[in-house]
């Protein structure tokens, strides 16, 4: 039988509904964060001078998205929820960080979302570091000075640059024994025999404190650091392994007639296993309470985008409830798509919201199980229930294909967010583990396709009308999975066909900017006077 993917086993639940962040973007912004973080981690000393070379995506989009000031925030030092990431430029200046952007031509064979960092330390030391942004701020780090490596965060990792010298190896496996660290994975890279090379040890836990120096101090070895990558499941509860419930959507359904558990069940389950009790039901309360808030918020008090595109949508649809909910959406969805707007509008605005799973799409899910929940008066277990359930579709969906729309189009994000959202409503509504994957199935099958072509590359429009559709679509998913329609295809099939799908978009579609609405007349129009690409 094939070996499961690692990420299954190591991914939290507050990776998918999550990270809690700052900005419009969970690839752009808090990924793009993530890598300079990490990247900052492998310098020798303080940084005095950083690089960015911006590829792609990236490239196209980064002042709009906020790339640029989260690149500078983690190298900074910052967290992704940080609410300073917005004036990380004055943080920087103050700090007397030098800071340059580069624009790469584009590249089909680099990750859409790519940056080279470029480091330049007090000590007249350097360091490259090439991060990818995978989207729902997953990272991955693919080069460290030139040398091809493969480092994502997913366990603690010793990272170890030394000479490729006999022996080196043995003493590294031999100190890590002897401080009962053990090891899930080791890779060595070099450039060549007896050049230049990397170790990277990915273990279950941290090492302890003496252990670092004590790698410093051996021979041939030149620098030596511990990497964690925020908000990981490593970072949170290093040494906690969970047990493999499910590698998909057939082994989940399984997970629960075994366990005679909903969905949510054994999300929750395997969240317990993965970083405690206590820290899963610490996390789910600060999700819910962010969720509250960046749903409430923008409707009572509104607040310009940074572009300037949007600010007072999700107000007027709230307002205007009373006179057209009753021969359109119905109150309970109209209160939903009111919700979902409002969190792009906090976003666009840099505010603190949770990604689920991106930001893009962060108003489809706290939408509908926030507004569904109200109506039926469901308690904090129920919409907790409700989102382990999303989270165990999304995290299905990021594994099989992905939810980056530089990757797969605005269906790999909306698109995601609806078949989440599709799969809590059926959970929060009594339904059953297999109704629940037939919505989430149908959600994506009606938004196949959708392409990701942010005006101005702001996540401002058209995203948050998009949001608000990607409410609809899982509501009528829930309500036709609920009354006992069944879908030919089955989820599995579904994720693995939005994943063709989404390769086979042009980069233009691919959110880019330079495609799709964004390249109409009436968008170059706007973005002439737009506020937030000066």
């Amino acid at each position: 039988m094939a070996a499961k993917p690692q990420t299954l086993a190591t991914t939290s639940a507050f990776e998918v509904l999550g990270p809690i962040m700052v900005g419009p973007s969970s690839s752009h912004t808090a990924g793009a964060l993530r890598c300079a973080r990490v990247a900052a981690s492998l310098a020798s000393g303080p940084i005095r001078r950083v690089r960015f070379t911006l590829w792609n995506s990236f490239a196209h989009t980064f002042r709009g998205h906020g790339t640029d000031r989260a690149l500078v925030a983690g190298v900074l030092g910052m967290d992704t929820d940080d609410e300073r990431i917005r004036d990380a430029f004055d943080l920087a200046r103050e700090a007397g960080l030098e800071v340059v952007f580069d624009e790469a031509p584009d590249d089909t064979s680099v990750h859409p979302n790519t940056v080279d960092i470029d480091m330049t330390c007090s000590d007249g030391t350097s360091c490259q570091v090439r991060g990818e942004s995978l989207g729902g701020g997953r990272i991955r780090i693919s080069r460290v000075n030139g040398v091809g490596v493969d480092l994502t965060g997913a366990y603690a990792t010793l990272f170890v640059a030394h000479r490729d010298a006999p022996g080196i190896l043995a003493s590294l496996t031999h100190l890590l024994a002897e401080a009962a660290v053990n090891i899930a994975f080791c890779r060595t890279y070099r450039t060549e025999q007896g050049g230049r090379a990397y170790s990277v040890f990915e273990t279950d836990g941290a090492p302890a404190d003496g252990v670092l120096p004590q790698v410093r101090a051996l021979r041939d070895v030149s620098f030596a650091t511990f990497i964690m990558v925020p908000g990981s499941a490593s970072a949170t509860a290093p040494g906690v392994t969970a047990e493999e419930l499910f590698d998909d959507g057939a082994q989940l359904l399984d997970a629960c007639a075994e366990r005679r558990l909903s969905i949510g069940g054994v999300m929750e389950l395997r969240e317990r296993g993965l970083t405690g009790a206590d820290y899963a039901k610490a996390s789910m309360s600060r999700v819910i309470e962010v969720m509250r808030e960046e749903t409430s918020a923008p409707i009572s008090a509104p607040a310009r985008s940074l572009g300037g595109f949007i600010g007072g949508e999700a107000r007027l649809v709230d307002a205007g409830a009373a006179r057209w909910s009753g021969a359109l959406m119905g109150a309970t969805q109209t209160d939903a798509v009111a919700r979902a707007m409002a969190v792009l509008e906090r976003s666009a605005a840099m505010g603190v919201i949770v990604a689920a799973p991106t930001a893009g799409s962060a108003g489809v899910v706290p939408g509908c199980v926030l507004a569904v929940a109200d109506a039926m008066s469901a308690g904090e277990k129920d919409v907790a229930s409700a989102l382990y359930c999303a989270a165990a579709v999304g995290l299905n969906i990021q594994t099989h294909a992905c939810v980056a729309g530089a990757e797969g189009g605005c269906q790999a994000e909306v698109g995601s967010a609806a078949a989440m959202a599709a799969a809590a409503l059926v959970e929060l509504l009594g339904g059953t583990p297999e109704q629940a994957l037939t919505a989430a199935s149908l959600a994506i099958s009606n938004l196949l396709g959708l392409v990701c072509d942010p005006v101005g590359g702001l996540v401002e429009v058209p995203c948050q009308a998009r949001n608000a559709i990607g409410v609809a679509a899982a509501f009528s998913a829930a309500q036709l999975a609920l009354s006992g329609v069944r879908w030919l295809v089955p989820f599995d099939e579904v994720v693995s066909a939005m994943a063709e799908v989404g390769h086979a978009l042009p980069s233009r579609l691919r959110e880019t900017a330079r495609g799709g609405l964004a390249a109409t007349p009436a968008a170059r129009a706007a973005c002439a006077s737009c506020l937030g690409c000066a």
